[in-house]
């Protein structure tokens, strides 16, 4: 009888102990928050379209991040040792940005930039959002650092904000992370209520002179000139500009063909993936939902509404001085900032609203590509003032 009992009290202490590592008996309220979050960016991705390769890996993340578990079992993103915190060391280092931007250089051409240099105002107009920002967040009592990591937001570039926040302040690189990516797919809903109310009609009619042919040669020697002059001016952000100008030089050169398509196509899916399940994951409910977070998302959304504003309204000053013939439609100042091409095709089809056969697309990639230089080169500065 003895035995009997110990062998129920054994089996009993046991169950116990398995209630207690279940999700069922860790779960929070917050964790429930966010994963109806995660759930959201889940159905924005495959119902809406809205970035499905940013959000559908982010959203899981999200999930994956938010599944109750009690400590000690080596599973938690933050917990060291555990296979989440190794892969998150790429975005917790900065290691996974030059890989993405290495990838974005592979696949970007540069030829309407290079056909309309003009365009390269327009997107560093667009950075004001980043600095603007920054300003505003020292203002409500961030420090200098984390306005800095806060501030790049502006610049609607995931990749970008991970590289300065791990420098600048790795404790908000949840939230500072999810809040870009999140404004970067929210574009074709963000920017067309900023772009009209700032645009007349006449304006959104412009029609732009097509662009002349670019050559080969030029195509070759922009990546190294480009290099050259953007890392000299902020050596900081040599692992974005080098990576993203190399990735150019693979691709313009045309006998790199088998080391473009790689940094192009399976490299940069692989980083992206890696990237959007570990920023996702880091969401963990205890150190996420704060009321920092959350102010971060606010500033975020005020960062990206300077930006697109600064963008347009630019482009409004540049025709005061530009001849009739050669002004440009200010529907493509929102593609300033660096969501590649997001924002472009949010050019192009606000444009065909108005007239169906203004093709604003190549124009628009100009400060497009712009907005990725520029944004790369702020977060250089930035982490020159403040790293």
């Amino acid at each position: 009888m003895t035995q009997s009992n110990d062998f129920f009290s054994f089996l009993a202490d046991n169950l116990k102990q398995f209630w207690y590592a279940t999700g069922f008996y860790n779960f929070q309220l917050g964790n429930g928050i966010m994963i109806l979050v995660a759930l959201f960016f889940i159905y924005l991705a495959i119902k809406k379209e809205y970035e499905p390769l940013l959000l559908i890996p982010i959203g899981f993340g999200m999930i994956i991040g938010n599944i109750p578990f009690a400590p000690g079992f080596d599973v938690g993103i933050y917990e060291e040792g555990s296979v989440l915190n190794y892969l998150y060391f790429g975005v917790s280092k900065g290691v996974y940005p030059p890989l993405i931007f290495l990838g974005i250089g592979a696949l970007t051409d540069f030829g309407a930039l290079i056909a309309n240099p003009k365009l390269l105002l327009v997107g560093a107009a667009a950075q004001f959002g980043i600095f603007g920002a920054y300003m505003a967040a020292l203002g409500f009592g961030f420090t200098p650092m984390e306005s800095g990591a806060i501030g790049i937001i502006g610049g609607a570039d995931g990749p970008t904000a991970i590289f300065l926040s791990s420098r600048l302040a790795p404790e908000l690189m949840g939230a500072i992370a999810v809040s870009a990516y999140s404004y970067m797919a929210l574009v074709p809903v963000i920017q067309p209520p900023i772009m009209r109310l700032f645009t007349t009609k006449k304006e959104r009619l412009i029609r732009m002179k097509p662009l002349r042919q670019v050559s080969k040669l030029e195509k070759i020697l922009f990546p190294i000139f480009g290099m050259l002059l953007t890392s000299f001016i902020v050596p900081s952000a040599l692992p974005l500009l080098g990576m993203l100008f190399f990735g150019n030089l693979l691709k313009e050169s045309t006998v790199t063909k088998r080391l473009s398509d790689t940094a192009g196509g399976p490299l940069i899916n692989i980083a992206t993936i890696l990237v959007g399940l570990t920023v996702g994951a880091s969401t963990q409910a205890s150190t996420f939902l704060t009321a920092k977070s959350i102010f971060i998302f606010i500033l975020g959304a005020c960062a990206f509404i300077i930006a697109t504003s600064a963008g347009v309204l630019f482009v409004k000053v540049m025709n005061l001085f530009l001849k009739e013939g050669r002004k440009i439609n200010p529907l493509i100042g929102n593609a300033g900032v660096s969501a590649v091409p997001i924002a472009a095709r949010v050019s192009h089809v606000l444009g065909q609203e108005y007239d169906k056969s203004n093709y604003l697309l190549v124009h628009a990639m100009g400060p497009n590509v712009a907005g990725v230089i520029g944004s790369a080169v702020a977060a250089g500065v930035l982490l020159a003032f403040l790293g």
